[in-house]
């Protein structure tokens, strides 16, 4: 099946720092989702106690949608399990990140290797996660964004553009497609008492992602809009009351018990 994919822009340079504190009225200019590419959909959010949750499914692939939804570019630092989606550094807002044109679409959907491929997302069991496999498993389970604006310049209005889409390329390789979630403190002891497997993030397949270089100066060292997500499995999301299934109560007669007619049994005069 065609997987389509957007051109990104890669900071590898950030210069021309002028701090000021962003307007905490204004609304956030990128919208995150999590999309299970297996199943192709996005992921719901679950909230408790002020964070969000994402239910994954080991071994399923996953892409980040990010939409700008200002009319200026704006610069997104992503981190997957505490690492640079980028760099694979132990991630900071102030390290490298995507470039969004103003109304700009796309999916980052893998650990970036080069200007061309990315190692696909994928969740997996903590052990076979990328931080974990890399000596730093304190921070699976966890996802994080922040987007910075660009130091404004004089530029012509910009009506939303239609996406340029490239075809993705079958995955020149394969990896560890197994993922899966731990929690963010990566605590072995917690990951043990949870009810099933947690998930991280592995190393995927590799497979095509275009991206360039370009300059983008921040107008604040401070991000705009700062997220974190966290994820785990769908049960230990149950488990933990995270996501609630209504339970009907035991006697009581319910209005939609089936879904057809069934056919009676044969009828016996008295």
């Amino acid at each position: 099946m065609r997987r389509l994919t957007l051109p990104l822009l890669a900071v590898l340079a950030l210069t021309g720092f002028k701090p000021y504190p962003p307007d905490p009225g204004q609304r956030s200019p990128v919208e995150l989702s999590i999309v299970d590419r297996d199943q192709g959909i996005d992921l719901p959010f679950y909230s408790q106690r002020g964070q969000r949750w994402v239910a994954g499914q080991n071994g399923h692939p996953y892409s980040l949608r990010l939409y700008n939804r200002s009319p200026e570019r704006v610069l997104v630092v992503l981190s997957v399990d505490g690492l640079n989606v980028i760099s694979g550094q132990v991630a900071a807002p102030d390290q490298t990140g995507y470039v969004l044109e103003p109304w700009q679409r796309a999916d980052i959907t893998g650990w970036r290797k080069s200007q061309q491929e990315v190692a696909q997302f994928v969740f997996t069991d903590p052990g076979r996660s990328y931080a974990s496999r890399t000596g730093r498993p304190d921070n699976i389970g966890v996802i994080g964004m922040a987007v910075f604006n660009e130091v404004l310049q004089f530029r012509p209005p910009v009506a939303p553009a239609a996406p340029m889409a490239r075809e993705r390329s079958q995955a020149a390789e394969s990896a560890d497609r197994s993922l899966s979630s731990v929690e963010v403190t990566g605590s072995a002891a917690r990951a043990a008492s949870a009810p099933a497997p947690a998930l991280g993030t592995g190393h995927g397949a590799r497979e095509s992602s275009y991206a360039g270089s370009t300059e983008f100066r921040r107008a604040s060292r401070i991000p705009v809009q700062q997220v974190a997500v966290r994820y785990d499995s769908e049960r230990n999301l149950i488990a933990r009351g995270i996501i609630t299934r209504p339970r009907p109560i035991a006697g009581e007669p319910q209005a939609f018990p089936g879904q057809f007619v069934p056919d009676p049994p044969p009828y016996r005069s008295r």
